[in-house]
């Protein structure tokens, strides 16, 4: 283990990923600031070191704190993990864009795209920041995280030497840190398999089994390559753990807020009623909205997954017939988009 001795982090958002991280970087950092706006949790974290909305059971390290206040947050560190889901990440660039310096590094770990622009977070973030910007993405569920449960993940940038800072400032024990260069491609591994993660809680709600399963995240992972190949990112992106690595945890995971969401819809419950019960930003939904609105503008360009589940989820489609309607479609090559 790394670690930076007088250094100080700040985390911009204070939810089960953002508190999960803060909890990794606490191992490396003297102290960890955490932004959010619920003083109630603030309150808890600095008083008694526990994030009573995500991890009432769990205790953080002494070295992290809270504040509501931006400006604190800001000066507190050059280094910010921006830990906020997608649709809040332009808002929060925002307020953000006057008080940042250029020598600053900005962490994104949201996995989504943007509903009307289709742009990754790295994408929005750099509309604002002139600095290094990291991608963080991989398999990793919050609640493994913040208990010391082995994971690895990949930090992107474009620029070699910046996924290297970041390995060596955020990696521990039990988080192991890979690096690339494939920033879009990292990006999209982790926003389109968010859809199919929707799409295999249907089919568990449904109660389909094991077959159907397989054969959800095999297509699921063709429609992310070929999704990924017009966007000329890498190929082999898709077979480490930001894009194969993430899918097959995110559909199969008792924690992921997408399948569950999925389920509750396979079980005929409203999308507001499905939203409501995971209680927290399903970004499988919003993601599945823009990468349908990217399908209108490529005429011929076919992901039949992302579009049943958008039939399903904003249309009403009974996802019965969504999945009949998959297995009954013109029988293809299994490989006849690739070059």
């Amino acid at each position: 283990m790394i670690k930076m001795k007088n250094k100080r982090l700040t985390v911009f958002g204070g939810g089960s990923w953002g508190t999960a991280l803060a909890q990794v970087a606490s191992q490396n950092f003297e102290q960890v600031l955490i932004y959010l706006r619920d003083k109630n949790v603030i309150d808890n974290i600095n008083n008694s070191s526990v994030n009573s909305k995500y991890f009432p059971k769990h205790k953080l390290k002494q070295n992290i704190s809270a504040t509501d206040q931006l400006k604190e947050a800001v000066s507190f560190s050059k280094d910010y993990i921006l830990s906020v889901p997608t649709s809040a990440t332009r808002v929060m660039m925002e307020k953000l864009k006057d008080l940042l310096t250029d020598d600053s590094t900005i962490i994104s770990t949201a996995k989504g795209l943007e509903i009307d622009s289709f742009s990754t977070n790295s994408e929005i973030i750099r509309e604002y920041f002139k600095g290094d910007i990291i991608v963080l993405s991989g398999p990793t569920h919050a609640e493994e995280v913040i208990k010391g449960i082995p994971t690895a993940i990949v930090a992107a940038s474009n620029k070699n030497t910046s996924a290297k800072k970041i390995q060596n400032m955020l990696i521990t024990p039990r988080f192991r840190i890979y690096t690339s260069t494939d920033t879009k491609g990292v990006e999209i591994g982790g926003a389109v398999k968010n859809i199919i993660a929707v799409a295999s809680g249907v089919i568990d709600g449904i109660g389909y089994g094991d077959n159907t399963k397989a054969a959800l995240i095999t297509r699921g992972l063709s429609e992310i390559v070929k999704f990924g190949l017009y966007h000329n990112t890498k190929r082999e992106t898709y077979n480490g753990l930001a894009g194969l690595g993430d899918l097959v945890v995110t559909c199969n995971s008792k924690h992921s807020r997408n399948r569950k969401f999925g389920i509750q819809i396979g079980k005929g419950k409203s999308f507001k009623q499905a939203k409501n019960n995971v209680k927290q930003v399903v970004e499988g939904a919003k993601t599945a909205r823009a990468v349908y609105n990217f399908l209108k503008t490529q005429q011929g360009f076919e992901m039949p997954i992302t579009k049943e589940v958008y039939e399903v989820l904003y249309n009403d489609k009974d996802p019965l017939q969504a999945v009949d309607d998959l297995m009954l479609r013109e029988p293809k090559n299994e490989f006849y988009y690739l070059p």
